[in-house]
């Protein structure tokens, strides 16, 4: 049964979290509604839908009411990537990468990012590699180093415009990460790209680190 915009905004407004009882002898157990950081920081670790699975799916009115009311951008995201795959609710697909774009014109890079995967790899969608480059360069530009590799990947292949190979080994070139795999794939990568690139537009891409 769909809920209307005034019962999800009472909803939301009246507990900002749901309240579960095991039995009228056992203690009432209290699941917080995630803030904005912190559901960021389950996102970008891709932990969010077992989050919302491990709560036991008691947050869906209230996620649903971030996203589709207030309009929340990491709500929105969460709320399409539930729907894209019926994580405690039924599966809409179209309604959930819907719900994504929305969360992307809002600049969620997550979002961005992870419509860009679903573009370059053919997932949900079918697939668009030119429109794949287009959502991941956004991502780029925002900092999300899983876009950055991506970006450089679909260069290396062939797909995009050489006019973009400076700005995605700029931002290859300046990514900071701990994890040694990860920094030797940037390594693999920028060789790769100062293949199809003039050597002034390499200085230029290394300029800021190196003034």
């Amino acid at each position: 049964m769909k809920r209307t915009t005034s019962h999800l905004l009472t909803s939301l407004l009246a507990l900002g979290c749901l309240w579960s009882s095991h039995g009228a002898a056992q203690e009432i157990k209290a699941v917080q509604l995630y803030s904005q950081d912190e559901l960021i920081r389950l996102i970008n670790r891709n932990e969010h839908l077992d989050r919302v699975v491990m709560d036991r799916c008691q947050l869906v009115q209230d996620i649903e009411a971030r996203a589709e009311v207030l309009n929340v951008p990491a709500y929105q995201f969460l709320w399409g990537d539930m729907l894209a795959w019926g994580v405690c609710v039924d599966a809409e697909p179209e309604r959930g990468v819907d719900m994504m774009k929305v969360a992307a014109e809002q600049g969620l890079p997550a979002a961005l990012e992870q419509l860009g995967r679903y573009y370059a790899k053919g997932i949900l969608v079918q697939s668009d590699k030119q429109r794949a480059v287009i959502y991941l360069r956004e991502a780029s530009a925002l900092g999300n180093l899983k876009a950055k590799l991506q970006l450089a990947e679909l260069f290396i292949a062939g797909h995009g415009s050489p006019y973009d190979y400076e700005d995605a080994y700029r931002w290859l070139y300046n990514a900071v990460t701990d994890d040694k795999q990860v920094h030797q794939q940037i390594a693999g990568y920028l060789a790769e790209l100062e293949k199809l690139m003039h050597p002034k537009a390499v200085r230029n891409a290394r300029k800021e680190l190196d003034s």
